[in-house]
């Protein structure tokens, strides 16, 4: 007896999907590991200190990086075109945020500090052009 289609189609796609979500997340790691490296506060430390607004920063980040991350996959035919779309979108995130902290100078510091504002305010425009470089991704 054989398996129905929709069981051959699962077991045909679900390690596909599997391995496509590993790699996106590798992306997502390797993505936030260049960005720690390259601000100038130690976010990470400051949010095991308790710093709230590290905290915001950091996620804000994470979301602006896993935005077009999840375009990628949804807009990917396969592996390669996943990884060559995904490191595209990180580069530019990554330079897009870097731009911002250099544009917006002093809110490092700010951050340091525990000033919610300016981590809001950081975090807000991150994910913003997250959201903007995913829908430029998927069209």
């Amino acid at each position: 007896m054989f398996p129905s289609p929709e069981v051959q189609a699962f077991a045909t796609g679900f390690p596909v999907a599997l391995l496509h979500l590993v790699v996106t997340l590798a992306l997502l790691f390797a993505g936030a590991g260049v960005y720690i490296m390259l601000t100038p506060q130690r976010e990470v430390a400051l949010v095991r200190e308790g710093n709230l607004a590290a905290a915001i920063s950091l996620a804000g980040i994470l979301l602006g990086l896993a935005l077009p991350l999840a375009a990628s996959l949804k807009a990917s035919a396969n592996l390669i075109d996943l990884t060559l779309w995904g490191v595209a979108a990180l580069v530019v995130q990554l330079l897009i945020s870097r731009l911002t902290d250099l544009v917006l100078h002093g809110l490092s510091k700010r951050i340091e500090h525990g000033e919610l504002a300016a981590a809001t305010l950081l975090a807000s425009v991150k994910i913003a052009t997250g959201l903007v470089l995913g829908a430029a991704l998927s069209s």
